[in-house]
C-alpha cells in the first residue's frame, strides 16, 4: 500500500473521528466510575465503533441507498439523541442519575461520539476513492488511538479532584448539547441545500 495513500486515508478518518474532542464528554460522563469499569465502558466503545465502521465499509452506501436514508437523516437522529442525553444529565440534580452512566460505551460514546455521521461519511468516501485496504488500515489504526486516548484520560480526573471533575461532568453535557445542536443543524442545512 503506497504511503500517500494511507496518509491521504488516515488524516480525514483521525480528523472526523476527533478523539481529542471526545475525552472532555468520556471524562464528565466517566465522574466517579471505577477504573475497571471505565476500562470496559472503552473496550465497549471501541467495539461497537469497529462493528459500526465494518458495516459501512463493506456495505454502507448500500444500505442508506436500500433504505433510502442520508448521511444527514444520520446526523439529525444523532444530534437528537445526544440532545436528549446532554439535556437529561443537565437537568438531574442527584447524583444516582448520573452513576449509572456505566451503559454510555456503545450509546453515546462509540456510537455517535467515536463513529458518528462524519466518521461514517467518511469511510463511505475513503472507499470509494483509495479501496477497501487502506480504509480498513486507516480505520483500526485510528481506533488504536481512540483506546490509547480514552485509556491515558483518567490522569486529568486525577489533576482535576472529585469538585472538579464534578463541575467538569456539567460542562461536558453542555458541550454534548452544543455537538448534538451542531450535528442537527448541519443535517437540516444540507437536507436544504443551504450555506
Amino acid at each position: 500500500m503506497n504511503f500517500n495513500i494511507f496518509l491521504l486515508s488516515f488524516i480525514p478518518l483521525f480528523v472526523a473521528i476527533d478523539i481529542i474532542g471526545t475525552v472532555p464528554i468520556f471524562i464528565g460522563y466517566t465522574q466517579g466510575i471505577p477504573v475497571y469499569q471505565r476500562k470496559k465502558l472503552i473496550f465497549e466503545a471501541i467495539l461497537a465503533a469497529f462493528i459500526v465502521a465494518n458495516l459501512f465499509i463493506i456495505s454502507g452506501k448500500l444500505i442508506l441507498d436500500f433504505m433510502g436514508i442520508t448521511i444527514d437523516d444520520f446526523r439529525i437522529a444523532g444530534g437528537i439523541i445526544l440532545l436528549i442525553i446532554s439535556i437529561s444529565d443537565i437537568l438531574s440534580s442527584s447524583e444516582s442519575l448520573r452513576k449509572p452512566s456505566t451503559d454510555i460505551g456503545v450509546v453515546p460514546l462509540g456510537i455517535p461520539l467515536i463513529m458518528g455521521p462524519a466518521a461514517l461519511t467518511t469511510i463511505i468516501i475513503l472507499v470509494r476513492n483509495f479501496g477497501y485496504v487502506p480504509t480498513i488500515v486507516s480505520m483500526a489504526l485510528n481506533l488504536f488511538i481512540a483506546w490509547l486516548v480514552l485509556v491515558n484520560a483518567r490522569w486529568l480526573l486525577k489533576i482535576m479532584g472529585d469538585g472538579g471533575s464534578k463541575a467538569f461532568a456539567k460542562i461536558a453535557s453542555l458541550f454534548l448539547a452544543a455537538i448534538a445542536v451542531m450535528m442537527i443543524r448541519v443535517g437540516v442545512l444540507n437536507i436544504f441545500h443551504i450555506k
